[in-house]
């Protein structure tokens, strides 16, 4: 079964990291990435632009309206996602848990709807 895992994390802590945090940070994610490539399971994963560069797109009474920025004001950010192929929740989870954010911020594992 295929699951989004995605990675939520607050953007000021990643921002206010020196230099070498992250690049310890990144190298951790690179970790991460060659391990699940090497298990077989990493589909895709992408890392997003922050939130300022964001628009939120809404539909009303057939008009498009747009804003800057996300939906929602949330103390944690989306700031990526793994796309991975599992056996089933429990490996979801297990490789979830090893996504260096999941230490600070949080991952939420969303199974996918085949169509």
């Amino acid at each position: 079964m295929r699951y989004a895992l995605l990675i939520c994390d607050e953007e000021k802590w990643l921002e206010s990291l020196t230099e070498a945090e992250g690049a310890e940070m990144l190298a951790r994610y690179g970790a991460f990435g060659e391990e699940m490539g090497q298990r077989g399971v990493l589909q895709a994963g992408e890392r997003l632009r922050p939130t300022t560069d964001a628009t939120t797109v809404r539909v009303r009474d057939g008009e498009v309206i747009t804003s800057d920025g996300p939906f929602a004001e949330t103390k944690e950010q989306m700031g990526g996602f793994y796309l991975v192929d599992c056996e089933d929740l429990d490996e979801a989870i297990e490789i979830a848990s090893k996504i260096p954010s999941a230490t600070r911020g949080s991952i939420e594992v969303r199974p996918i709807w085949e169509m």
